[in-house]
């Protein structure tokens, strides 16, 4: 079995996952460190593709491609590295079916891998995770709620958790939908899934809007947006990024009313004024 890894800067992840969703549609694996991200895919000998598009999508903003063998017993082995995720202080609970939650109470989310976009690790997610539980404790986590950029749908499944109702995701990837679909499902969840491409159509409008998306795509809906919503819960930036993703929201009629940090990245809660 061959692991096939590209490393890129942040700002840059986005075009990075774009295309290798477009090779490697059963999903790929997620990590981030300090100034960058990487993704991963898997296969077995003269399986795995090349990578000229991504290199070319990636540009100056690629850190490292590496390619791999891993052991045969893999495809076994890969499941102890993968741990419950505490949120919120403990209250949320991302875990794979395998393994147990590890907080009794906790709200109980269960996401595999194998079919994710993002399993709750990333600051961005946990950040944004805070913000819903925060909404929720404050009695405002009511109404409609939609994804934007739903991936695996933690956040949406997360929403509904905590109140929200009904709750949309969209995304542009089909398998990305596919999965948030089927996590939807095991979750007992109902998610109103569509298609939409976010950088060429205006985002749906709800009145709570939640986007773990990069900076460019964060302003690409503002500047979309045809009305604001009540609040809004986004992330995906680095947090020099604040002020540009900022001015962008406030020409749409949404001011800051929070602002979480985890190392170099930044969740925002913002509110119609």
């Amino acid at each position: 079995m061959i692991r096939l890894s590209v490393r890129c800067a942040p700002g840059q992840a986005e075009l990075v996952l774009a295309e290798l969703l477009q090779i490697a549609p059963g999903g790929v694996e997620e990590e981030a460190g300090p100034g960058w991200v990487e993704y991963a895919i898997y296969g077995g000998e003269g399986e795995v593709p090349e990578l000229g598009e991504i290199e070319a999508a990636a540009g100056e903003g690629l850190v490292e491609i590496r390619s791999e063998r891993i052991p045969d017993d893999w495809a076994d082995r890969w499941r102890d590295f993968h741990e419950p995720t505490e949120l919120a202080g403990g209250r949320v609970v991302i875990r794979p079916s395998w393994r147990e939650s590890p907080v009794p109470g906790a709200l109980d989310i269960v996401i595999d891998p194998g079919r994710a976009f993002g399993t709750g690790a990333h600051p961005t997610t946990r950040m944004c995770v805070e913000l819903l539980v925060r909404l929720a404790d404050a009695g405002l986590a009511v109404g409609a709620a939609t994804d934007l950029g739903t991936g695996s749908a933690v956040l949406a499944i997360v929403a509904a958790k905590v109140g929200f109702a009904p709750v949309g995701g969209v995304d542009l990837e089909l398998p990305a939908l596919e999965a948030a679909a089927a996590n939807a499902r095991d979750n007992g969840v109902d998610l109103d899934l569509s298609r939409i491409n976010l950088r060429e159509e205006p985002p749906p409008i709800a009145p709570t809007l939640i986007a773990n998306l990069t900076a460019p795509l964060l302003a690409a809906v503002a500047a979309g947006l045809t009305a604001p919503p009540k609040q809004m819960v986004c992330s995906g930036l680095l947090t020099r990024e604040v002020g540009e993703v900022t001015d962008a929201f406030a020409k749409a009629g949404l001011a800051v009313r929070e602002q979480l940090d985890s190392g170099e990245w930044s969740a925002l809660l913002l509110a119609a004024v």
